[in-house]
């Protein structure tokens, strides 16, 4: 059986080899109706690309990596995590790109990997999941000038190129809800401090709660990770403590999970006894016992968005602002307010 070449696709469809080229790299200036005219000519004939000598000849591999903050294990119970993929991929795959997945949980692991995909070339381009204060990975992948995204917030390096929200507003609104429900004393479960996400939300309560003339309490603060365990514990300590918190603003949706299990296993009841907002807004929220509020910060949009800037800085296309923030809004539910027939109760 011959061999279909591109120039054999070329002289079906009545354009040039170079052209069928263009239509197999997803090139932007190819029309539509020209795209779709060769590629169904493509799948008539069974020509396949041969992707790793079109990365030889363009230098390029059509590949983006995503690299991971955490074990796989654990990002793959977080639905935020799935929801940001979804959002990745639904931009990467219709560009034509391939998507790796690369873990790196400790200094040694970032160097082995940036090693083997940037100086490797295995990769064009990669987004990192977060972003940590004074992070050395962004400085190296900068410093070499390799395309990257970074979802998060990159402190003191405005030309990085990044997908955000306002996170200080995002936990100012959280927490100011609380506040017009009534509440004075609230607590906040934070994630690690070394990251910027935590540092933020950290500054917007702090922020709502002085506005409103009520105190910061330091042991109504609980830091941990972005696992449902860290908020478990948090109200093993919170709730033993003379004085309680009468609401809570919670880093993560995972982590307000915890928080639910924490205080039903310690008999109390939300929003009864405790009330709560947390963050992301993913599906299982609104089936939890209460439904959760929570503040949904747009986690496909922001996938789609980082997968979307890295492409254009990949085949150099202007990129009209370095950081794009996706906006924000909260979901109000059980876990935040009484029903309206116990409130006219």
């Amino acid at each position: 059986m011959a061999v279909v070449t591109i120039k054999d696709i070329a002289k079906a469809a009545g354009v040039s080899p170079s052209t069928v080229s263009r239509v197999v790299s997803n090139h932007p200036r190819i029309s539509k109706e020209t795209s779709r005219k060769v590629k169904r000519i493509m799948e008539e004939m069974g020509y396949h690309p041969n992707v790793m000598a079109k990365s030889l000849v363009s230098k390029t591999t059509q590949t983006l990596a995503i690299l991971l903050p955490r074990p796989a294990e654990e990002l793959f119970k977080d639905f935020f995590f799935g929801e940001l993929m979804r959002g990745i991929l639904a931009h990467s795959t219709r560009a034509g790109y391939d998507m790796m997945l690369a873990a790196a949980t400790s200094p040694q692991d970032e160097d082995d990997t940036i090693s083997r995909l940037v100086f490797g070339r295995r990769v064009d381009g990669i987004i990192l999941l977060s972003s940590r204060v004074d992070d050395p990975l962004i400085e190296r992948l900068d410093k070499h000038k390799f395309p990257t995204v970074l979802i998060g917030r990159s402190e003191g390096q405005p030309h990085i190129l990044s997908v955000d929200n306002d996170n200080v507003k995002a936990a100012y609104d959280a927490t100011h809800h609380l506040i017009i429900q009534g509440h004075e004393r609230i607590g906040f479960v934070s994630g690690l401090p070394n990251l910027t996400v935590s540092l933020d939300r950290m500054e917007g309560y702090r922020k709502a709660m002085n506005e409103a003339g009520l105190s910061v309490r330091p042991e109504w603060i609980v830091e941990g990770e972005f696992l449902q365990h860290s908020g478990y514990r948090a109200m093993s300590f919170m709730m033993s403590l003379p004085e309680k918190p009468s609401g809570l603003v919670v880093i993560d949706d995972v982590v307000g999970f915890g928080v639910l299990h924490g205080l039903t296993e310690l008999g109390y009841t939300v929003p009864e006894d405790i009330s709560l907002v947390s963050f992301n807004n993913i599906a299982l929220s609104e089936l939890a016992t209460p439904p959760i509020s929570s503040i949904d910060i747009g986690t496909y949009q922001l996938g789609y968005t980082a997968s979307q800037m890295l492409i254009r800085r990949i085949q150099a296309e202007t990129i009209h602002q370095n950081r794009v923030i996706i906006p924000h809004r909260l979901i109000v539910r059980d876990s935040s307010v009484h029903s309206i027939s116990k409130r006219n109760s």
